[in-house]
């Protein structure tokens, strides 16, 4: 069997199109996502035994929902409820409701893993909440956090194709689209695989070797 990869400069127009959607769909979502585990971090540490439990039902409830239900959810099941959301921000606020959940327990095991002498010195030198997250935390925590943040970001450009069910273009929804109109599906996917690999690739090898050359600033 020869494949006949010239479909692919014949619609190169439409796989980039999907590839930039596919990259804007994670550095939105990710970005956003670690905005919101910053702020689940405050809860899920706090000193009252309440509201850590409540952070903790809503990260358990969060990671219990697969992702491809909660895209229905979000695109088909929020017009219901008088809240309709375009295809591009339904599958931003599906990844960033998602990852926010892992997000918050990167964090929170970034934070756990720092001696527990340091959070009550700085709390003891009147540093507290956002402070105390901002001047004392992250900056140690955050190089312990590289390796799982790596992975969220591999998963979550895989599951940016999951998008494709709801007909957001991206890299996945154009390979099916192309695949369909070319009746190539063979050259077609087998570019499609190729591309992520060649995406994801860099990626997870590019945060390994920046975290084996940091590592040192995250032990206390």
């Amino acid at each position: 069997m020869t494949l006949r990869m010239e479909i692919v400069w014949q619609e190169a127009p439409q796989f980039v199109t999907g590839l930039g959607n596919t990259l804007w769909l994670c550095i939105a979502s990710m970005a956003l996502s670690l905005v919101l585990g910053a702020l689940f971090l405050l809860p899920l540490t706090s000193r009252r035994q309440n509201v850590r439990r409540a952070a903790q039902a809503v990260i358990d409830a969060g990671r219990c929902i697969p992702f491809l239900l909660l895209t229905y959810f979000v695109y088909f099941g929020l017009p219901g409820m008088g809240l309709v959301l375009d295809k591009l921000t339904a599958a931003v606020t599906t990844l960033v409701l998602y990852n926010t959940v892992y997000m918050a327990e990167i964090l929170r095991a970034g934070w756990a893993s720092l001696p527990a002498g340091q959070t009550d010195a700085a709390r003891a030198f009147g540093y507290s909440g956002f402070a105390l997250l901002r001047r004392i935390i992250l900056p140690q925590a955050i190089v312990r956090m590289l390796p799982p943040f790596g992975s969220l970001l591999s998963i979550t450009i895989k599951d940016t194709a999951i998008a494709s069910v709801i007909a957001v273009p991206e890299l996945m929804r154009q390979s099916e689209t192309v695949a369909g109109q070319s009746f190539q599906p063979i050259e077609v996917y087998t570019f499609a695989m190729l591309a992520y690999f060649l995406l994801l690739f860099p990626v997870t090898r590019g945060v390994d070797r920046f975290y084996r050359s940091v590592a040192h600033l995250g032990r206390s």
